[in-house]
This record gives C-alpha cells, sequence and structure tokens, in this order.
C-alpha cells in the first residue's frame, strides 16, 4: 500500500488541505507497507477458517427470502475510485428503490435473517474478498455510495488517501447511527449536514494518529462493540 506521488493524484484531492494528511502518511510509508501486509495475510487467514460460516449463511440467506445470497453496491475507495463492494444481503429484492441508501433501525426492507446478520455484522464478511484485491482494507474510512462522496469538502477528500475499511474509530463511536436516523424525518438530509461531517472529522483524526497498532486496538474495539 503505497502512495501516489502527490502529481499523480486526481485533481479533485489536489489541495492545500489534502497536502497536510499526505504529508503525514508520507512520513509512514513502512507502517503503510505493513498495513497491506497484514490486510493480506489475515484476510486469507479469516475466508479459509470462515468458510463453512459463509456456506451456512447463504443457505439461509436463499431460504429465508428471494433473491441473490450477496449484495453488491458500487462504493468509492481509495483516490475516488470506484468498486463493488461485498455483502450478505440483508434486505429485500431491489431495497434500493424503495427507499434511502442509509439504513435505519426497524427499516421494514431488512429481512428476517437480514436483522441477526446485520446486529453482529456478519453481513460485511465478504468484504475479506475486497481486502485481498486491493478496494478495501480491515480498518479504514467506511465506503460511501457516490452521491455522498460529492457532498465531501476538499479537507474530506483527504479520507480518500487511503482504501475504504470495514471498520474504523467512527464504526465504534456510531454503532447507534441507524437509531438516529430513524429519529428523522428526512434520513439523507440528516446524514449530510450533521452525520457525515462528524463522522468525517473523526477518520481525519484517525489519519492523524495512523499505525499499525492503533489499527488493531480499532479492530479489538469493534469485535467487543459486536459482542457487547
Amino acid at each position: 500500500m503505497i502512495l501516489r506521488r502527490w502529481e499523480d493524484l486526481p485533481a479533485s484531492m489536489k489541495n492545500d488541505s489534502v497536502s497536510r494528511y499526505y504529508q503525514i502518511l508520507s512520513n509512514k510509508k513502512l507502517s503503510l507497507l505493513a498495513k497491506r501486509i497484514f490486510d493480506i495475510v489475515f484476510s486469507l487467514l479469516m475466508l479459509i477458517l470462515l468458510f463453512p460460516i459463509f456456506i451456512i449463511i447463504s443457505i439461509i440467506i436463499k431460504v429465508d427470502s428471494r433473491g441473490p445470497i450477496m449484495f453488491r453496491q458500487v462504493r468509492i475507495t481509495q483516490y475516488g475510485k470506484k468498486f463493488r463492494i461485498f455483502k450478505f444481503r440483508t434486505m429485500v429484492e431491489n431495497a434500493e428503490t424503495t427507499g434511502s441508501q442509509v439504513t435505519t433501525k426497524n427499516d421494514n426492507r431488512v429481512t428476517n435473517i437480514g436483522k441477526i446478520l446485520r446486529k453482529y455484522r456478519l453481513d460485511e464478511l465478504p468484504q475479506l474478498l475486497n481486502i485481498i484485491v486491493g478496494d478495501m482494507s480491515f480498518v479504514g474510512t467506511r465506503p460511501e455510495v457516490e452521491k455522498y462522496v460529492e457532498k465531501y469538502t476538499d479537507t474530506m477528500m483527504a479520507t480518500l488517501l487511503l482504501p475504504a475499511g470495514v471498520t474504523s474509530q467512527t464504526s465504534v463511536e456510531y454503532k447507534d447511527e441507524e437509531q438516529l436516523l430513524a429519529e428523522s424525518d428526512d434520513i439523507d438530509k440528516l446524514y449530510v449536514e450533521n452525520i457525515l461531517p462528524s463522522k468525517m472529522n473523526i477518520n481525519l483524526k484517525s489519519i492523524e494518529e495512523f499505525s499499525i497498532l492503533t489499527d488493531i486496538k480499532i479492530i479489538l474495539k469493534t469485535v467487543f462493540v459486536v459482542f457487547s
């Protein structure tokens, strides 16, 4: 995971705010390399160990509701690259056409098994595949859909210097995000104007404090939050 040269960054990222975070990461190139090695080794190991769980979840999803096993959606990752995220399907077929692109608590589009998968974040397990190919990392800013990335400020663009993550400090602090959204009459407005800026401040601070040790701490925090 080596940073591109500044000259090779997309034009949308070449601003003074991003430059500050670019310099921080430029001084941590060995840590970035170690992060990539960690991602590859542990994602492969987890895929092998969890393969039986993948099979069981896949069967239950097919029995529980009509539709594909996997949910694929275009998200944005490092340098603004578009990619298709892997997730176990937790909502009814074609759910995106019947509501917001963010999910709220008690969302009637969520299937019975989907409620359990989302509660314990088991729906995120297929993202191990995204990690292996390099579109994601274990820890990093959660990948947004394009319409929300278009709302990024110059400073927020700095979060695209690194691959998107399966979890983050933001995921820990906003573990009740679906509940917050459920209390709003305009979900998209609340997300863009209040929640997104707050989450991005946390993500930017995480870039400043980036280290392999910090990543491991966030992973352990996530496990604790899920099972508590």
